[in-house]
This record gives C-alpha cells, sequence and structure tokens, in this order.
C-alpha cells in the first residue's frame, strides 16, 4: 500500500465569492470568427448590397457611418463597375482621352473669356480659387463628383502614395461621360449632332463614343437615376447611326470600294449590342447571289435513266458553290472585323440553304429507289460536302490577321451538311445535333449489314456457280499457276498488279466513264471489272499477240495489265528443271525462258479436264471471289471512312465500324470460302484410288491441291496488301489485343491449318501412288535375273518412275508454302518411302546378280532424298543404302558377320531386321544353317535335342 500515492482534491468552480462576481469578471463576449461587423451585419454582406446600389445612393450609404463611408471606398465595388465599362477589353481608352482633352480645351477656354475678379478678404475666407463657371452638380449628392478637386496626403511622412487605380479610373470616366448624357434628351437625330460637338468626326471614333456611353448606361453601372431613359434614348441613336453606316456600306460595295466598306463594318461593329445576328453582315450575306440561283441545279441530274448514280451533276453545283464562297468569303475576311466571323457564318448559310437543300432532295431520290444507292449517294454527297472545308480555309488566308483552325472549318461541314445526308433513317422530329448523333449509329450499322449482303451474295453466287460446274459435263482448260514456268514470279506480279488496283481511288463520288492513267474506270463496276482480270483462269490468247506481259480484254481491246519483263534471269535458270502443265492456252513466257521450255518436255503433264474423271480441286478457290469479295468489302470501308474525321464519341465509333467492316471480309473469306474449299478438296483426296487410273507419273488431286495451295497463299498476300493499304492508317498493327489483329490471325491460322490438314492427306495419297507405281512397273523377277541375262547397272523403271513422281511433286510445291511446311512434307515423304521399300524388298527374291540391281536402285532413292536437303532423311535412307549390301555378299560367315556388326547401319537396324532381309535371297536355304551357326553359336545336331 505504500507504494500508491494518495489524490489531491480538484477545485471544479472559480473561487468568486458570488454569482455576481462571477458574472462582472467575465467581460465582453468574444467577436465571431470570420468577417469584421458593421452594426449587425458582416463587411462581406455590406459590400455586396453596395454592388447593386446606383451611383447616386452610395453618397447617402456612406453618411450612415465612418465604417459605411469607409466601405464605399473598397476597391473592390470600383472594379466591378469599371471592368462594367469594358474600357481595355474593346480599346475604349482613346475615347476618354479625347473626352479629356475636349473637356479641358472648353474650361481654359471659358476662364479666358470670363472678366476679372477683385480679390477681396472677408471673415469666410479667400473665395477667389472658386471655378464659378463650373456647373453645379446635377443632382444632390453627386458622392464621385465630390471627389475631383479631393487630394489625398500619406499619413506617413516619407511613404509614396499609392493611386487607388480602379476608384480613380472610374471618377474620371465618370466626370467625363455624365455630361454627354444632357444631350440623350434631344431626338435621335438632334442626338448625332451634337455628340460630334464632343467626339472627333470619324464613324470610327463617334462609334466607339456610342459604345462607352451604351456600357456606361448599363444596369451593371447605373450612374444616374434616369439611366433606363437615357439607354433608350442611346439606343435609338445608335439604331440610326447602324442605319447610315449601312447605307454607306451598300454604297461602297455597289463601288467595290472595299476601303469604305472595311470602314463602315467596322464602326457598325463597335455599336453593336452583341446580341442577335449581326445586321451588316447578315444583309450582306443575303445579297449574295448563290442564294437565288438554286433553280439552276437540279439534283434528279444526279441519276441515270437506269437510277444509277453520276455524280457529274454535283461536281458542277460544288464547283459553283466552292468559287461563291471563295471569292465572297475572302472579301468578307478583308472587309469585316475577324471578330465578326462573318466568313463563318456565310459558309455555314450556305452549307445549310444551297447545299444542304440540294443534298436533301438528292437523298430522299436515293432512299426511293433502294438502300445501297442510298448508302452510295450519302457517302458521295459527304465527300463533295467536304470541298466546302479547303474552300473556307482557302478564303481565310485574305487576310493574315484572321485565324482559323481547321476544326472551325469543319464544324460548318459536320454540324449542318451530316444533319441532311443521314436524317433520312429517322421519322421521328429530333433536335438537329441529337438527330445527327442517333442517324449516325443508324447509318453505321446499316453500312454494316450492307457490307454483310454483299459478301453473302458474292459467296452464295460462288456456291451456285460451282455446284453447275460439277453437274457440267464439259471439259474445261484452264491456266494455273503450276502451268507458268515461274509460279514464284507470276504471283510478284499478281500481287504487284493488285496493289495498283487497290491504290485506284474507289469511285465514293461515281461519274461517267474516264480514262485515267491506261486504267478504265467505269463508275462503281469498274474497280471489279479490273480485279477480276487479275485471275489466272483469265489470262487467255496468243503469246506472241499480248507481246511480254500478261493482258485483259474489256469488250475487246488488250490493254496490258503488268508487265513480265523484269523477270529476273537467274529465277529463270533456276525454274529451268522445274515440270510445267500442257495447256492448251498459250502462256505468256520471257524471251530469256525460250530455253527451257524445250528442255523441260519430257516433263510435260496433260491437263486436267472433268472428263478425266476426277473433280478438279483448283476450282474450289477462286481469285475473282477472293477479289470480289475484297471490292465489296472496300467500298463499304472507303463510304464509312469519308466519315473518320468527325470528332469526339462518334469518331471513335466510325473507327469501330471500319475495323468491323474488315473483320467480316476476314470471316466470309476464311469460313466460306477458303477453310470450305480446302475442306472439299482433302475429302476428295481421300477418295482417290491410284489403281483406279492409268496415270502413273502424277497424283492428279495432288496436283490441284498444290495448285489450291498456290491461290490460297495468293489470297493471304492478297489480304496482307489489303490490310497494310486500309486498315493500317487506323490501328496499331502492334496491339495484339485490337479485334482486326486477332481476326487476321486467326485467318492466317485456318488457312495454315486447311494446308497442313490437306498435305497430310495429299502426301498419304501420293505414297500410295508411288507404291503402286512401284508395284505394278517392278517385274517378276526384276531382281532375280537369269544367270545368263546381261547386267544393267542401273535403277529399274518402277524406281525411275516413283522418283520421276515424287520428284515432280516436291518440285511443284516450292514457292507454295513456307519453308517449314515444306521441310516437313519432305520429311514426311522420306519417312513414309522408307516403310514403302522396305516392304517392297522384304516381298522380293533377290539373287547374287539381283542384289546390284537392288544397290542401283537403293543408290537412286538416296540421291533424291538428298536433293530434298533434310539431314534427318538422308542419314536414315544412307544406312538403307547399305543394307544392300547384304545380297551380294556370298559367303556365308561373312554375311554373318555383317549381320552382327550393330554399328554398321548406325543403329537404325538391329540384327534381327538384318536377319529378315536376309532371307530374301535366293540361296537363303542353302546359307542359313551357317548364317545361324556363326550368328549364335548354334549346331542342331549338338545342341538341340528331340523329345
Amino acid at each position: 500500500m505504500d507504494k500508491f500515492a494518495t489524490l489531491e482534491p480538484v477545485k471544479l468552480y472559480a473561487s468568486a465569492t458570488s454569482t455576481g462576481a462571477r458574472l462582472l469578471s467575465r467581460g465582453p463576449a468574444p467577436k465571431p470568427a470570420g468577417s469584421p461587423l458593421v452594426g449587425l451585419l458582416p463587411t462581406d454582406l455590406h459590400l455586396l448590397v453596395l454592388s447593386y446600389l446606383p451611383i447616386p445612393d452610395i453618397p447617402a450609404y456612406g453618411r450612415c457611418a465612418r465604417a459605411t463611408a469607409a466601405l464605399c471606398r473598397d476597391e473592390s465595388i470600383w472594379e466591378q463597375r469599371w471592368k462594367a465599362l469594358c474600357v481595355d477589353q474593346h480599346a475604349l481608352t482613346s475615347v476618354l482621352d479625347d473626352l479629356d482633352a475636349k473637356s479641358k480645351g472648353q474650361a481654359a477656354a471659358s476662364r479666358a473669356a470670363a472678366p476679372p475678379t477683385i480679390p477681396v478678404d472677408d471673415d469666410f475666407g479667400d473665395f477667389a480659387s472658386v471655378d464659378v463657371l463650373s456647373p453645379p452638380p446635377a443632382e444632390m449628392g453627386d458622392f464621385v463628383g465630390a471627389f475631383d478637386g479631393l487630394s489625398i496626403s500619406p499619413k506617413t511622412p516619407g511613404m509614396p502614395f499609392v493611386d487607388a487605380s480602379f476608384r480613380t479610373r472610374f471618377m474620371r470616366a465618370h466626370r467625363l461621360l455624365k455630361p454627354l448624357t444632357q444631350i440623350l434628351s434631344s431626338p435621335p437625330h438632334a442626338v448625332l449632332n451634337s455628340l460630334s460637338d464632343f467626339v472627333a468626326q470619324t464613324p470610327r471614333e463617334e462609334a466607339k463614343t456610342l459604345r462607352l456611353l451604351s456600357l456606361y448606361l448599363s444596369a451593371f453601372v447605373q450612374p444616374i437615376r434616369e439611366w433606363q431613359t437615357m439607354a433608350a434614348s442611346l439606343r435609338a441613336a445608335m439604331d440610326r447611326f447602324d442605319a447610315n453606316l449601312l447605307a454607306a456600306f451598300d454604297l461602297a460595295d455597289g463601288k467595290s470600294n472595299e476601303s469604305g466598306m472595311r470602314d463602315a463594318a467596322s464602326s457598325s461593329w463597335e455599336i453593336w449590342d452583341r446580341r442577335g445576328d449581326w445586321e451588316m453582315g447578315k444583309v450582306w450575306a443575303e445579297k449574295r447571289e448563290i442564294f437565288y440561283v438554286q433553280e439552276k441545279w437540279n439534283p434528279l441530274d444526279n441519276f441515270t435513266k437506269g437510277d444509277n448514280l453520276e455524280f457529274d451533276a454535283m461536281d458542277e453545283f460544288m464547283k459553283a458553290v466552292i468559287g461563291a464562297v471563295t471569292e465572297h468569303g475572302s472579301r468578307a475576311v478583308r472587309v469585316f472585323p475577324p471578330a465578326a466571323d462573318v466568313l463563318i457564318s456565310f459558309a455555314d448559310r450556305v452549307a445549310t440553304e444551297v447545299v444542304g437543300e440540294y443534298i436533301t432532295s438528292l437523298l430522299t431520290r436515293a432512299r426511293e429507289i433502294s438502300n445501297d444507292i442510298y448508302l452510295r449517294a450519302a457517302a458521295a454527297t459527304f465527300k463533295e460536302a467536304w470541298k466546302m472545308v479547303d474552300a473556307i480555309l482557302e478564303a481565310a488566308k485574305a487576310n493574315p490577321d484572321y485565324s482559323l483552325t481547321q476544326t472551325k472549318a469543319e464544324d460548318v461541314v459536320l454540324g449542318i451538311i451530316c444533319a441532311f445526308l443521314l436524317r433520312f433513317v429517322l421519322t421521328r422530329p429530333l433536335h438537329r445535333y441529337q438527330m445527327f448523333e442517333v442517324n449516325m449509329d443508324e447509318y453505321l450499322d446499316e453500312e454494316v449489314e450492307s457490307v454483310k449482303q454483299s459478301l453473302d451474295v458474292v459467296c452464295r453466287g460462288w456456291d451456285r456457280q460451282h455446284a453447275e460446274r460439277l453437274a457440267s459435263s464439259a471439259p474445261s482448260n484452264t491456266a494455273r499457276f503450276l502451268g507458268s514456268h515461274n509460279p514464284a514470279q507470276v504471283k510478284r506480279n499478281l500481287l504487284a498488279s493488285f496493289t495498283d488496283v487497290l491504290l485506284l481511288p474507289v469511285t465514293i463520288v461515281p461519274r461517267t466513264v474516264n480514262a485515267v492513267g491506261g486504267a478504265i474506270i467505269t463508275g462503281g463496276t469498274a474497280a471489279a471489272q479490273g480485279i477480276a482480270m487479275l485471275n489466272p483462269q483469265r489470262w487467255a490468247g496468243n503469246a506472241s499477240a499480248m507481246g511480254n506481259g500478261y493482258s485483259k480484254k474489256l469488250e475487246g481491246d488488250g490493254e496490258m495489265l503488268f508487265d513480265n519483263a523484269d523477270l529476273d534471269d537467274d529465277e529463270t535458270l533456276v525454274e529451268k528443271e522445274k515440270p510445267q502443265l500442257d495447256l492448251d492456252q498459250a502462256e505468256d513466257v520471257p524471251p530469256a525462258s525460250a530455253t527451257s521450255i524445250s528442255t523441260s518436255k519430257s516433263a510435260t503433264i496433260t491437263p486436267l479436264t472433268a472428263s478425266s474423271g476426277v473433280n478438279q480441286m483448283d476450282l474450289l478457290l477462286s481469285l475473282d471471289v477472293a477479289l470480289e469479295l475484297i471490292h465489296a468489302d472496300r467500298e463499304g470501308l472507303k463510304r464509312v471512312e469519308t466519315f473518320a474525321g468527325y470528332p469526339g464519341h462518334y469518331g471513335h465509333r466510325v473507327r469501330d465500324t471500319i475495323e468491323e467492316v474488315f473483320i467480316l471480309l476476314l470471316q466470309a473469306l476464311g469460313e466460306r470460302h477458303v477453310s470450305k474449299g480446302f475442306g472439299a478438296a482433302t475429302e476428295q483426296m481421300m477418295a482417290y484410288k491410284p489403281a483406279e487410273h492409268e496415270e502413273t507419273t502424277s497424283v492428279a488431286p495432288l496436283l490441284q491441291f498444290f495448285e489450291l495451295v498456290h491461290i490460297g497463299d495468293t489470297i493471304q498476300s492478297m489480304v496482307q496488301v489489303y490490310f497494310d493499304k486500309e486498315l493500317a492508317p487506323h490501328i496499331d498493327r502492334t496491339d495484339f489485343l485490337n479485334a482486326v489483329v486477332r481476326e487476321k490471325k486467326r485467318f492466317e491460322n485456318a488457312l495454315d491449318e486447311s494446308v497442313a490438314g490437306g498435305l497430310n492427306a495429299g502426301t498419304e495419297v501420293l505414297m500410295n501412288q508411288v507404291e503402286h507405281i512401284i508395284i505394278t512397273l517392278t517385274k517378276p523377277r526384276e531382281y532375280y535375273p537369269p544367270e545368263d541375262a546381261a547386267m544393267e547397272l542401273g535403277p529399274t523403271k518402277g524406281c525411275t518412275e516413283a522418283i520421276k513422281c515424287l520428284e515432280m511433286h516436291c518440285k511443284l510445291l516450292k514457292g507454295s508454302t513456307s519453308r517449314e511446311v515444306l521441310e516437313v512434307f519432305h520429311q514426311e515423304v522420306g519417312i513414309r518411302l522408307i516403310g514403302i521399300l522396305q516392304k517392297h524388298i522384304k516381298r522380293q527374291i533377290i539373287s547374287l546378280n539381283g542384289g546390284f540391281q537392288v544397290i542401283a536402285d537403293l543408290n537412286a532413292y538416296y540421291a533424291f532424298i538428298s536433293s530434298l536437303k533434310v539431314p534427318t532423311i538422308a542419314a536414315d535412307f544412307s544406312h538403307l543404302k547399305m543394307l544392300g549390301h547384304v545380297y551380294v555378299v556370298e559367303d556365308a560367315k561373312d554375311l554373318a558377320q555383317i549381320v552382327r556388326d550393330v554399328t554398321r547401319y548406325g543403329g537404325a537396324y538391329r540384327p534381327e531386321d538384318i536377319y529378315e532381309f536376309i532371307q530374301r535371297r535366293s540361296d537363303w536355304k542353302k546359307i542359313e544353317k551357317t548364317v545361324d551357326k556363326t550368328m549364335y553359336n548354334l549346331s542342331f545336331k549338338e545342341d538341340c535335342i528331340i523329345c
């Protein structure tokens, strides 16, 4: 308990002896935090009241108390009223300076004309200093005028005086402007005459004075009690002055006197009260001829008799509109003040009343014809109307002081014209801008649906055409990639031509037939006609007639589509060994490759026809269809692209639609054409049976599939070119999460999978054909010739034909697929060929002389496999080649040692495997016991017991 200290008592109350003493000891109550009080109100509230008081009532407020008098001198009150005069904002200081100079001049003249005075001393002080000629205050208690002769000295000696700028400025302006209010009681014409005595004689200075006086007699200043009456009188005088200026402006406009127009316009702009439209700019615009000659242009002239679009009429119309905007807009920029923005007002009115009405009638008719015509007309009219932006910017350059942004010029078209372009989608009336936004969504949705329908029509047309071709028994001899001596160069030329066609401008604005750079453009179908001729199946005609290049035939007139003169000599020499397809139609052959034709005649293949009993798989894909799909997609994309410059949310919406349109192309081309075609080709190859066909050198389905691979690779290259030229500017190509990038990757993966699946089936068919060749062309005693037969140390016919078949198909695949896929194909061919040869050898009876024939065949197979340059397969065939030596060893014991030597074949064959091969020797029954005894140390006499 000793550790705890006792608690001390605490005083709960003060030690005052009584309640009265406590009350007396409290003192005054503390002041509330915040603004100090003047009376019962804070100073902030007093200043707020003073800001709304008229000038004549401020002295009465200041006489209430010294504190209120101090508040009347607060700088914030006079700052608000000074800024209401807008002297600094509108450069009206010169008006005050002129009034001040005239006031001082009049006062000096009055003093000079006054009679002399006698100085008298009296009890009331010296009155000689009083200016008896100064007019008395017009009102009792002019608080501002009472400070005219007041000077303030600093309380602290030596401290410089800092002028209260806003209060002093307003006092000066009030002193100079208040005498002018006395003349406002006169009629408007008398007011202007009287006002000329106070200001300079130029209309610009007079306009500035009227402007300053109107700001002075405003609700924000309230300088006198009758300010409202005076303001109404002043407004009437200003209207009369503005009417005089308008008459002077019209007179100068009639004489093309831009200097006089500029003076009148600047003076009228000074006195405008900034409410409503500026009368002078509006009247000038109304007198332009462009608004009264609209009957010269008929919007329906843009439609042909067949209800197609030809925008030659709108070209002429827009040429006149642009000429008017450039001519009159340039004059407006030179004449009117830049702040008036008469150019934009004039252009906006032209867009609304002239271009807008023209487009309204045009789109109404287009909507009645069809939705497709409407979509094309909408994009075309927007493209034509967009020319006004360049005309507005060109007109703005007439005045270097006039600053006009690109966005402001575009708003004239985006905010006005687009409402006319797209308002037909809705039937209910909406606010202009709200209507435009809703219509933009509707338009983009219709554009997407239109592209879907166009792609669907192309795909269904191809399905119908393909079905008719299959049902027809007529032969079809068509040129192919494989028929060319250099398919890779043909594809490069084709892609170059496709790029040229792709770079041709899409006919957003359809016009009549014109020749452009040797290409024929016929409205919306010109690109389709030019594109369709790129298909190798359309290349026809005599080589000598075509010259050194491929040609297209449009209505009998052949034009060079692309030149083939750039074919490299090195590539031509490499392609000498490439087999070709003999075609009934002449192929274009460069002169440098003429020798390759004669040297490759031995490897010719007859063209595949429908009568050969095999469906033509190379017709399952069509470059025409791919190009038509790209063209249909590009038409819609280009129409949407005309709106790509729209700002804000709908600009992003337009870009999303551009991406969606390209994705539709990839889906239609991939799912409904490419994958479908390769799937059908794979099924046909799986059903192919070599025994049912007499042809042994080639595998018809595989040849056609190789052509299909060339077409598929060309389609993928065309999609890549289209993506690079049209889509790349709108998306980030490195963004792997972008919908377009992901869909394009999916399309490429689907094509690779289709090619890989087809090659797998094709490899199976090819090796079945090779096995069929080997079996059918190998004679019964090919490897067991008679003893007296002459020995030929060359490969057999079956071996030669099998190698020829393999070599031709492997070379045909080059250039149509990637190096990786080609290597896998070669590797698969080598693996399956080893299996075929092993089975083939095990089916034969081989003598010693026949063993040399086996070695000759195996050497030939090894040479072919080595040419494929696949090291792993070459090693396996090297071991297989060594296997042929077991058929030429005569001594049984040596043969047994060879069989037991596992290192001889690199571990590829076990002794048990070699044992199976040597059993096919013709003398096997003679050497069997010796081989077994040598290999396994077995003797049937000593080691075997029969129970």
